[in-house]
């Protein structure tokens, strides 16, 4: 399973999957990544399995303070 899929298809409840096989391989600075997600890994899961997207409206100004 690759990560791609798991972002397209909302495989979120794979992630603590992919962490495992990174934290098999000899790369040291995902070592680092993945512990920064474990860090915040119910958010990270939901972020990748939940429909919901605040899309458009984020990085936009907020029209009452522009005003």
């Amino acid at each position: 399973m690759s990560f791609a899929r798991m972002l397209t298809e909302r495989e979120g409840e794979r992630l603590p999957e992919r962490l495992d096989a990174v934290r098999q391989d000899d790369l040291p600075t995902l070592h680092t990544l993945a512990a920064g997600i474990d860090r915040d890994r119910d958010a990270v899961i939901a972020g990748l399995t939940l429909p919901w997207s605040s899309g458009v409206v984020e990085g936009q100004p907020d029209q009452d303070a522009v005003e």
